[in-house]
């Protein structure tokens, strides 16, 4: 990193702990208001109780420079120098309360403030770090574990089978997806942390193979109950069937996005117009950009989002791909609103539609999707489930510039679509937030 990136990264570091820091300070003080009874005044209070938050958080954050520590997100050393700036912003933050710079606060109130500031301030500035280091180690083992492997399966539950699943895993050309039984009574179950999954005949196994999003093989080992640990390997061709998440899944998922899609176009609205009218001012030209996209079950969909580019940004004989924050089409808002991914807020209107869900795989172009599908004919497991806002991929993979990084996406949206659930979905949800809120590019 050269130094002139360092500070870029410094200062947007410094930035976010700033609205992080005045975010605890405001909801331990609305949490003091629910608790307690009514305070006078309290709008003045609220604005107050801010600009002092905000002086004492960078205070602290000079004092201590923590904010400089921006490659490494959770050593003793970084953690150290948060701890410290909290604790000067706490001890500015009592002296304002005891010389009753806001005023109408009692003493027990201007406490519970104090304590509850402390507390929040500590878990949004400490477990962002500690999150990010959890995210940047565990998420790229999870990435190299599926990326580029084939999907297989392993024939048997015996030793023999269960020895060469782990010499398949471990020979990192396979990436092993469960255990394959022809009896009732094993199936569900789990073994040495493989899942069973049973099929009587190839009409089950063909139902399967669409249900994990593509199975590439069978390995079965030669003598299964015994033998030299030689194996063999059956290919199988695509049989599509159908979506393998269950009627109730299906249900909660949607219902969910239908609401969290709706109450987010109302919390963010304010956020919405001021987006909207700052395209509107640079250039004059249309603020909304709509672009077929390919989704559900393959049928074609218009996305939407705020315009980034020029209007003739695309005013030639193929689509053109984006090519990063320093794309020459990109104007001047264009690139902040790319930057921090507030271009993508009207595809929560896509969600409430029912066009795409807020967890998914990003839908494509019908033009790309024919050169991935000529490399990877798997793509079309996705059309099972509604594209997504945000996806597994995204986080990992990032913009998608060239044909191999789509090829890499499609292995970790086809991993999504094997382990997908609410709890999946969930933690995807999150490290997209975690995500933007600590500047990491995807």
């Amino acid at each position: 990193m050269s130094g002139q990136e360092e500070y870029h990264d410094s200062r947007k570091v410094l930035m976010q702990d700033s609205i992080l820091s005045v975010l605890a300070s405001l909801l331990a003080l609305l949490l003091m208001r629910w608790l307690t009874s009514a305070v006078p005044g309290f709008m003045s209070i609220v604005l107050r109780w801010m600009g002092f938050s905000l002086v004492a958080s960078l205070a602290g954050f000079f004092a201590t420079g923590c904010y400089r520590y921006v490659r490494r997100f959770a050593t003793i050393r970084s953690l150290g120098h948060v701890v410290m700036a909290i604790i000067v912003k706490e001890i500015l933050l009592a002296v304002v309360l005891l010389i009753r710079l806001v005023p109408s606060l009692s003493a027990m109130m201007s406490l519970s403030l104090l304590l509850a500031d402390l507390l929040l301030t500590s878990v949004f500035l400490l477990y962002i770090r500690l999150a990010a280091r959890l995210f940047s180690t565990k998420g790229d083992d999870e990435v190299n574990a599926v990326v580029g492997k084939k999907n297989v399966l392993v024939a048997g539950t015996g030793i023999p089978s269960l020895e060469l699943a782990d010499e398949a895993d471990a020979g990192g050309i396979y990436n092993v997806v469960g255990l394959l039984t022809q009896d009732p009574a094993m199936a569900g179950r789990v073994i040495h942390d493989r899942l069973v999954y049973y099929c009587e005949n190839a009409h089950d196994v063909d139902a399967l193979q669409w249900r994990l999003g593509g199975i590439d093989a069978i390995l079965f080992p030669n003598e299964p109950d015994g033998g030299d640990g030689s194996t063999s390997e059956t290919t199988l061709n695509d049989h599509p069937q159908h979506d393998g998440m269950s009627l109730a899944g299906r249900l909660v998922k949607r219902s969910f996005d239908a609401v969290a899609s709706a109450l987010l176009l109302i919390l963010f609205s304010p956020l919405i117009a001021a987006c909207a009218a700052a395209v509107k001012l640079e250039d004059g030209g249309k603020v909304l950009y709509a672009q077929e996209r390919i989704g559900m079950h393959g049928q074609p969909f218009h996305i939407y989002k705020f315009r980034s580019m020029r209007e003739d940004a695309e005013a030639v004989d193929s689509p053109q791909l984006y090519s990063g924050e320093e794309d020459p089409r990109l104007t001047r808002v264009g690139r902040f609103l790319r930057a921090h991914h507030l271009d993508e807020l009207p595809q929560l209107w896509n969600v409430l539609r029912g066009d795409m869900s807020l967890i998914g795989y990003r839908p494509e172009r019908a033009f790309y999707i024919g050169q991935i599908m000529a490399r990877n004919p798997r793509y079309r497991y996705l059309y099972q489930i509604r594209p997504g806002v945000t996806s597994y991929a995204t986080l990992y993979n990032g913009y998608t510039d060239t044909l191999e990084k789509m090829l890499t996406r499609l292995d970790l949206d086809l991993y999504y679509l094997r382990n997908r659930s609410v709890w999946f979905d969930l933690k995807v949800l999150g490290l997209t937030f975690l995500s933007i809120i600590i500047g990491r590019k995807f």
